[in-house]
């Protein structure tokens, strides 16, 4: 059973692709993921003829989630290609699918696996998927004993070769503390794996070693990937916290003036204090808090919301009333009451509530309402008359 490969991914994030890079990357990936799918059919026939089958399955629907990814993000780049009408505007968008995050994020399969567990619910880019479902793959291949032909070895050790190339690259973007034991691990392999091919060179039978080997790169290949994303991912997640703390940090602020302003306009006024942000102590340094002190801050937007509601409506309510004496002024000018003496005192009183600091808002409503009334008798014995 040979293996899929997959593609090396062109272009980087924000820059438009070249055209001759879109057309053979998606060449390379459309076969990637036709091979790949042929791969994981037989590893499925093989994982349900082995005994091994109840430990094995929950992996391999780990490996179809995978590649269903892969291929929804290939069919969305089929899309944008559009069989090659595209300018630099499409070429920049298939640059960001290819190296954005995928939409799909990998389920939890309950495996007890190591794989399982670490793949569960994390985001990865286009390449990355493609190069976790070759490790898993091959770590599939692996625990079936699926060894191939003799005439097949050679082509499991250039993969095997291109896999220790691959965790060279992986092992460069660790921290630096980590990368000399690291690399002192893909040496190890690449010294093993050396030792193989001039076994098979001189006719020698490598099946019992490769396999364990295979198992060894796929496994630190994965590993890394994912230990590299999550790092990406916390990140990501700082940046997040910290655009999140300055936006809510603004908002005090303003949330400060519109509760000043509201409470001089207006009384009774709302009784709601403003969240403050210095409450929750400086920004985590450890990763492992960083969820907590988002979680914190989300509450901290929804209690300012209140607030902002609270006071909005209470200053809306304050224009509302001034507006409503502008309306039922200009409606007793046009029913000819507008020099009525009792419209005018109480139009005059209504005003003078309504100009003070803080304004009586429910005294105002009340000499609006009785305006309206005076106003509604009046106009009817107007026109009685």
């Amino acid at each position: 059973m040979m293996a899929a490969v997959a593609p090396v991914a062109p272009g980087k994030l924000g820059t438009p692709l070249a055209l001759n890079e879109a057309v053979g990357y998606l060449e390379a990936l459309g076969r990637w993921v036709e091979e790949r799918r042929r791969e994981l059919d037989a590893l499925d026939q093989a994982i349900i003829a082995s005994p091994q089958s109840r430990s094995l399955t929950k992996d391999m629907v780990l490996s179809l989630s995978l590649w269903q990814a892969v291929k929804s993000r290939y069919d969305l780049l089929l899309a944008t290609w559009d069989s090659g009408r595209v300018a630099a505007r499409e070429l920049e968008r298939m640059a960001a699918l290819i190296w954005g995050r995928l939409d799909d994020t990998l389920p939890d399969s309950g495996s007890p696996t190591a794989s399982s567990a670490a793949l569960s619910g994390l985001s990865v880019s286009l390449p990355e998927a493609c190069q976790l479902s070759d490790a898993l793959a091959g770590q599939l291949r692996s625990r079936l004993a699926l060894d191939p032909a003799a005439d097949q070895a050679a082509g499991r050790l250039r993969q095997l070769r291109a896999q220790l190339e691959r965790l060279r690259d992986q092992v460069s973007l660790e921290p630096a503390a980590a990368q000399s034991q690291l690399r002192a691990r893909v040496d190890d392999m690449a010294g093993r794996t050396a030792a193989l091919v001039e076994k098979v060179e001189r006719g020698g039978d490598v099946g019992g070693l490769l396999g364990p080997l295979e198992v060894q790169a796929a496994t630190m290949e994965r590993d890394l990937i994912v230990e590299n994303t999550k790092r990406r991912q916390n990140r990501d997640k700082l940046g997040r916290v910290k655009e999140l703390l300055e936006a809510l940090t603004l908002r005090q602020q303003a949330l400060t003036d519109l509760v000043t302003k509201t409470v001089h306009t207006v009384t009774p006024a709302p009784k709601y204090a403003v969240p403050n942000i210095e409450a929750l102590g400086p920004l985590p340094n450890r990763a492992s808090e960083l969820d907590a002190y988002l979680a914190r801050l989300t509450q901290v937007s929804n209690a300012m919301q209140v607030v902002q509601e609270a006071y909005g409506q209470a200053l809306d309510s304050h224009a509302a009333l001034v507006g409503e004496l502008d309306a039922l002024r200009g409606k007793a000018a046009v029913v000819g009451a507008g020099d009525d003496a009792d419209l005018t005192d109480l139009a005059a009183l209504a005003q003078r509530v309504l100009d003070r600091t803080p304004a009586r808002v429910d005294v105002a409503r009340h000499l609006l309402d009785a305006y309206g009334t005076a106003l509604r008798a009046v106009a009817g014995q107007e026109v009685r008359r």
